[in-house]
C-alpha cells in the first residue's frame, strides 16, 4: 500500500471559485494557501483578504464553520511563490482566458515541487492547450479537475487528463477527491466544455429553443423542467439566473469557438434573447435582474415577445402533470409523444433533443454512458440520468421515436443516431448492464472503477440497469416490519435502518431498537444505525411521529401519552449504557427525536451535511427523549468544577431558539457532536466509517459509560436565565408563550428549583422533561402550533 497524502493545497485565484475551493479543502482540515494579484492599494494581500471575507457571507454557506476562515493562508503571486514549494496539490481557478493562465503558468512553474499534481478547475478550456509551454515533467503531471459551483455542496468534479497525464497521478487525484474532500469523480475526455456542461448547456439551449417554438413561458417551462422531473427545483431559466447569464454566456462562446462542425452548432448560436440581457448587464440573481426580476415583494418574469417584465407564477397544465405522475416511465413517455397539448410536445422535444445529442457525442465526450448519468446527477442536480431515464422508457422504442423525428425534420438537426443505437449489445440490453456501462469508442461494456478508494463505499452510487447492490435488501436480514430492518453483511455489526417516512420515530421504531440492542449484545461486536438514503440526501429523522401519537392524544389527552414518552427515554438511556458500542451514523435532518436519538449513542460519525437540533419549541412543545437532560450532563462535565452556568448557555440557548447546525462542524460547535466524532465528506463511505468505528470500539475492550450523578445550577441558574428571558419578552424580541417555554427550559436544564451545587440523577432530569412536555401537550397555544406545523408544515407564532 502506497499512501498520497495531500499535506498542503495551493489555489491560485481568489474568485467566488477559488476561495470557495479553498474553503472546501479547509472544511476537510486539509491546510490551504490562496493565492491572487497585489492589491494596487491597502494591504498587498487585500484582495484574498476581500474574498475570505466574503466566505462568511455567501449563501449557501462554503465553510462548514464561519470561525475556520482564519485558517486559510494568504499570499500574492509577487511575495510569496516560494509558498508552492510546500504544497503536494496546487489549483489553478483565475478567469477563463486562455492567455492569462499561460502568464500565470510561466510565473508559477519554477516554484511547484517536484512532487506535486499541477490542476486547472477550467470549466472548459482545452486542457492539452493549458500544458503547452510545460517541460515534459510537469506535463506528466498536469490535469484538469473541474469543481462545479458551489463547490461544497455539488459532488461532482470532473477529471481531464492531458495526452501526457502519468495515470498514477489521476489514480491519486481521485482517490484524495473522493475521501477527503468528499466528491464524486468523473473522468471526462479533454472535449470543450466536458461532459456536465457540454451537456447540461446544450441542454439549456435547447430547452430556449423549444420554449419560444411552443410559445411557452419562463415560468412556465421552470415549472415543467424543474422538481416535476427530478431535477433542480429553480428548473430551467431560474437555474441560468443563478449561475450567471454571463457565465453561461462564456460557456456558450466556448462552443461557438471550438465546435465548428459539430452538426448542432447551430444551437450554440447565443439566444437573442440571453444576448440582451447580457448587454443590458441583467445578468441574473447577482444584478438583480434576468429571467426574472424581483419587484418589491413580487417576482416577475422576463416577457420573450415584448422584452418586458409581467408578472410570473404561472404553472403547468393539469393533464401534463398527471402525464408527469406517471410512474412508469414507458407509459409516461408514450403518453407525452402522444399528446397534442404543446407543453407535452414541448417535454418530448427536450428529451428527443438531449436523447440524440448524447448519442451522437458519446464517443468522443465521455468514456461511457455511466460518466455521463453520474455528471449531469451531481453536476446539475438531475435525480436521474439522461441515459438512465432512456433505458428505463424502452431503449428501442425510444430510439425509433427519436429516428423518425430526425427523419422527418423535426429535430434541432439532421445527424443519425450512431449504428451502436439499433445494433449489437445495446438494442438488447441497453447501455446499462449487470456487466458495466456501454463505451462507443471502445465498443464494451466498462466496468466501475476499481480504485482502492472505492472498497470504502459498501453502496455505491447505482445507475438504473446496473448490478449495484440495494441496500434496501442487502444481506442477512434478522428482523424487519415497516418501521425498521434489522440486518447485517456477515461482519460482526449489526444495522438498524429506519423505514419510516423521513425516518421519524414512532412506537415501531422504538421497539425496533429496542429489538437491535438485545440482538446487537448478544450476537454482535456494535450496533450501527445507519438509513439507506443517507447518501442520496435522506434525512437520519426527522423527529418524533406527531401522526401517529395523534389517535393515543384523542382518546386519553396528553396524559395517555406519558407511557409513550418514558419507553422513548428508556430506550434512548438503554442505548446510552448498552454493552457493546451504539454508533449513529447521521447524514441529512437530525431534528428534535432525531438529535437525542443521536446524543445517546456511544458515538456519532456525521457527514459533513447533517442538520442537527433540538426544534421542539417550534411545536410549542420542549425535547423529552433527554436531549435538554444532555444538555445538563455535557455542561456538568466540560465545566469540570467551573462555575457550570457559563457552559449551560449555549445548551440552553440551542434549544430555546430551535437552532440547527448547519454543518456537521458548526454541530460540534454548538455541542450537538462531541469533539472525538468523527465527519466524514463522503455520504458514500458513512456505512463504512461507521462500521469500521463500531468493530475498533469493541475490539479495543468497549464498556458502557458509568452511571455518574450531576450536579446542577438549581434555582441561582434558573433564576438567571429568566432574568434574560423577561428582557426579552419585554422587549418584543419573544412572545408570551416563547418566554414561557423558555422558562421550561431553562427550569429543566437548571434541575429546577432546588440549590445550587445540588447533585441529582440523569432520571432526575427526565422525569422533568417528560412532566413539562406532557403539561404543554394539555396547552391550547401548543396545540395551536401543532395543527399549524401539521396542515402547513411552518411553525405558528403565537
Amino acid at each position: 500500500m502506497s499512501n498520497f497524502i495531500v499535506k498542503k493545497v495551493a489555489v491560485l485565484g481568489a474568485g467566488v471559485m477559488g476561495a470557495q475551493i479553498a474553503a472546501h479543502c479547509v472544511n476537510a482540515k486539509v491546510p490551504v494557501v490562496l493565492f491572487d494579484l497585489p492589491a494596487k492599494e491597502g494591504p498587498k494581500n487585500g484582495i484574498v483578504l476581500r474574498a475570505i471575507e466574503n466566505l462568511k457571507k455567501l449563501s449557501p454557506a462554503p465553510l462548514g464553520n464561519k470561525d475556520d476562515a482564519a485558517l486559510i493562508e494568504v499570499a500574492n503571486y509577487e511575495d510569496n511563490l516560494e509558498a508552492l514549494l510546500g504544497c503536494d496539490l496546487i489549483i489553478e481557478a483565475i478567469a477563463e482566458r486562455m492567455d492569462w493562465k499561460h502568464d500565470l503558468y510561466k510565473k508559477v512553474a519554477p516554484h511547484i515541487g517536484p512532487n506535486a499534481i499541477f490542476a486547472s478547475n477550467t470549466s472548459g478550456l482545452s486542457i492539452n492547450t493549458l500544458a503547452e509551454g510545460f517541460d515534459d515533467e510537469l506535463k506528466a503531471r498536469f490535469c484538469g479537475v473541474h469543481f462545479f459551483n458551489p463547490p461544497r455542496y455539488m459532488h461532482l468534479v470532473e477529471l481531464i487528463p492531458t495526452a501526457a497525464t502519468r495515470p498514477e497521478i489521476l489514480d491519486q487525484l481521485e482517490t484524495f477527491l473522493t475521501s477527503t474532500l468528499g466528491k464524486g469523480v468523473v473522468r471526462a475526455k479533454d472535449t470543450p466544455n466536458f461532459i456536465a456542461n457540454r451537456v447540461g448547456i446544450f441542454g439549456m439551449l435547447a430547452t430556449i429553443h423549444e420554449a419560444e417554438k411552443f410559445g411557452l413561458s419562463v415560468d412556465v417551462v421552470d415549472d415543467l423542467t424543474g422538481a416535476k422531473l427530478g431535477r433542480a427545483k429553480s428548473g430551467t431559466f431560474r437555474t441560468a439566473d443563478v449561475v450567471g447569464l454571463d457565465t453561461m454566456g462564456h460557456v456558450i462562446k466556448t462552443m461557438q469557438d471550438t465546435l465548428q462542425d459539430d452538426p448542432f452548432f447551430s444551437l450554440y448560436k447565443t439566444p437573442d434573447v440571453l444576448a440582451k440581457l447580457i448587454e443590458k448587464g441583467a445578468l441574473g440573481q447577482k444584478t438583480g435582474g434576468g429571467f426574472y426580476k424581483k419587484v418589491g415583494k413580487e417576482i416577475q418574469r422576463l416577457d420573450f415577445a415584448t422584452g418586458e417584465y409581467v408578472p410570473s407564477g404561472a404553472k403547468a397544465a393539469d393533464i401534463v402533470g398527471r402525464i408527469l405522475k406517471e410512474k412508469d416511465p414507458v407509459k409516461k413517455f408514450k403518453a407525452m409523444r402522444e399528446s397534442t397539448n404543446p407543453q407535452a410536445q414541448f417535454l418530448w422535444a427536450i428529451f428527443r433533443d438531449a436523447f440524440h445529442y448524447i448519442a451522437f457525442h458519446l464517443d468522443t465526450i465521455a468514456d461511457n454512458a455511466r460518466d455521463v448519468d453520474f455528471a449531469m446527477r451531481w453536476g446539475f442536480g438531475w435525480s436521474v440520468g439522461p441515459f438512465e431515464t432512456w433505458q428505463a422508457a424502452g431503449w428501442t422504442q425510444i430510439a425509433q421515436w427519436v429516428k423518425e423525428d430526425i427523419d422527418a425534420g423535426k429535430a434541432l438537426c439532421n445527424a443519425p443516431l450512431p449504428s451502436w443505437v439499433f445494433e449489437g449489445p445495446v438494442a438488447e440490453k441497453g447501455v446499462h448492464t449487470a456487466e458495466g456501462s456501454y463505451s462507443a469508442s471502445k465498443n464494451a461494456y466498462v466496468p466501475v472503477s476499481d480504485l482502492p478508494v472505492y472498497q470504502r463505499q459498501q453502496f455505491r452510487a447505482p445507475v438504473v440497469g446496473s448490478s449495484t447492490n440495494d441496500p434496501k435488501t442487502f444481506g442477512t436480514t434478522v428482523f424487519e416490519d415497516d418501521s425498521v430492518r434489522l440486518w447485517h453483511s456477515g461482519d460482526d455489526v449489526l444495522i438498524i435502518s429506519l423505514k419510516t417516512k423521513m425516518h421519524v420515530i414512532g412506537e415501531g421504531v422504538v421497539r425496533g431498537i429496542q429489538r437491535g440492542l438485545a440482538e446487537a449484545e448478544k450476537n454482535f461486536k456494535g450496533l450501527v444505525i445507519w438509513n439507506t438514503d443517507a447518501a442520496e440526501g435522506g434525512a437520519f429523522s426527522a423527529g418524533a411521529d406527531l401522526q401517529s401519537a395523534l389517535p393515543a392524544f384523542m382518546m386519553g389527552g396528553a396524559k395517555a401519552m406519558e407511557p409513550m414518552v418514558r419507553e422513548l427515554q428508556d430506550t434512548f438511556m438503554q442505548m446510552k449504557y448498552s454493552n457493546i458500542p451504539v454508533v449513529a451514523a447521521v447524514a441529512g435532518l437530525a431534528l428534535g427525536g432525531g438529535c437525542e436519538l443521536a446524543l445517546h449513542a456511544s458515538k456519532r460519525v456525521a457527514s459533513i451535511e447533517s442538520y442537527i437540533g433540538l426544534v421542539e419549541v417550534g411545536v410549542g412543545l420542549v425535547p423529552a427523549g433527554g436531549g435538554l437532560k444532555e444538555a445538563a450532563v455535557r455542561a456538568f462535565l466540560e465545566a469540570k468544577g467551573n462555575d457550570i452556568l457559563q457552559f449551560l448557555k449555549t445548551g440552553f440557548t440551542n434549544a430555546a431558539t430551535a437552532q440547527v447546525s448547519k454543518s456537521a462542524l458548526e454541530a460540534k460547535a454548538m455541542g450537538y457532536l462531541k469533539e472525538d466524532d468523527i465527519i466524514v465528506f463522503n455520504p458514500y463511505e458513512l456505512l463504512h466509517v461507521a462500521k469500521t468505528t463500531a468493530r475498533a470500539m469493541f475490539d479495543a475492550g468497549y464498556r458502557a459509560p458509568a452511571r455518574r450523578p450531576v450536579t446542577v445550577t438549581g434555582r441561582y441558574g434558573w433564576a438567571t436565565i429568566r432574568g434574560q428571558l423577561v428582557n426579552m419578552r419585554d422587549g418584543g424580541f419573544i412572545s408570551a408563550y416563547d418566554y414561557h417555554l423558555g422558562d421550561t427550559i431553562a427550569e429543566i436544564v437548571t434541575g429546577g428549583d432546588i440549590d445550587q451545587g445540588s447533585v441529582v440523577s440523569e432520571q432526575w432530569l427526565l422525569d422533568m422533561e417528560r412532566k413539562a412536555f406532557i403539561a404543554l401537550l394539555s396547552n391550547p397555544k401548543t396545540q395551536e402550533r401543532i395543527m399549524g406545523m401539521m396542515q402547513n408544515g411552518k411553525p405558528v407564532r403565537n
